[in-house]
């Protein structure tokens, strides 16, 4: 699962033991040796998928981690791109990745803008307006339902009207698959460790199911929609192995 580079499994214990901030402070140095950054085929299947809808002129990464999606941004939007994270380590190792970035996130120099990182909670995201199109890969797992709304209702409000909230969703594993069996352990397992530890650590596979947050981001007033990402496989039944949902904010 590792590179070379990667975690030990004391440093591991260390953060799941930490609270979330804390904890992806502790990764962070080695977070890209990781499984849990968003593999390159992911990024390149949603460029794709957003490249015809653009061009856009800013963009925001909700929960942006070390800049991968910052990265995807940087081709998709002209004038603006913002990463939004609650971990410090985890912005200070995209700013290392992005050295040309200034505080305001342009640049000087002609080509991709440089991006700006802002350190915040996405629960209380400090924008309004301001963004044509918004991202975020892999994180939901560590919002629990009653928090999604909430959410969701920031990032509407963060987009222009017509704006357009994008994320990608793979398809839930085969019921009794090893990895179906290896989901419920991850998660029975967090929740032990929530209930006899704390601080919490929230990290759920399991509980962003499909029909549940299309109904959150319609209540929160967006228009969904869902887009197969055809580079990305297509299970035994012919159904794709990760899709595109898109929600809009109506303008």
């Amino acid at each position: 699962m590792f590179t070379s580079g990667g975690p030990t499994f004391g440093e591991l214990a260390a953060q799941a033991l930490s609270s979330l901030e804390r904890g992806y402070d502790l990764l962070a140095p080695k977070f890209d040796d990781t499984p849990f950054r968003t593999p390159d085929a992911v990024l390149e299947a949603v460029a794709g998928a957003l490249r015809p809808l653009g061009p856009f002129r800013a963009g925001l990464d909700v929960c942006c981690g070390t800049g991968a999606g910052t990265d995807l941004l940087r081709e998709l939007c002209r004038e603006r791109v913002t990463g939004v994270d609650l971990s410090a380590g985890m912005l200070a190792r995209a700013r290392a990745r992005h050295p040309g970035g200034g505080p305001g996130g342009t640049s000087a120099r002609p080509g991709p803008p440089d991006p700006e990182w802002v350190r915040a909670d996405v629960r209380e995201l400090p924008f309004r307006a301001e963004f044509d199109l918004a991202v975020s890969f892999g994180a939901f797992g560590h919002f629990l339902p009653a928090e999604r709304p909430g959410l969701f209702a920031r990032v509407h409000a963060a987009l222009r009207p017509g704006g357009l909230f994008a994320f990608p969703v793979a398809a839930p594993p085969r019921v009794g698959s090893p990895a179906y069996w290896a989901l419920w352990g991850f998660d029975a397992a967090m929740r032990v460790r929530n209930a006899l530890w704390r601080p919490r650590f929230v990290m759920y596979y399991r509980t962003f199911r499909l029909p549940d947050v299309t109904a959150d981001l319609r209540r929160a007033g967006f228009a969904v929609g869902l887009t197969a990402l055809p580079a990305l496989g297509v299970r035994d039944d012919g159904a794709p192995r990760c899709r595109l949902l898109t929600a809009r904010r109506p303008g």
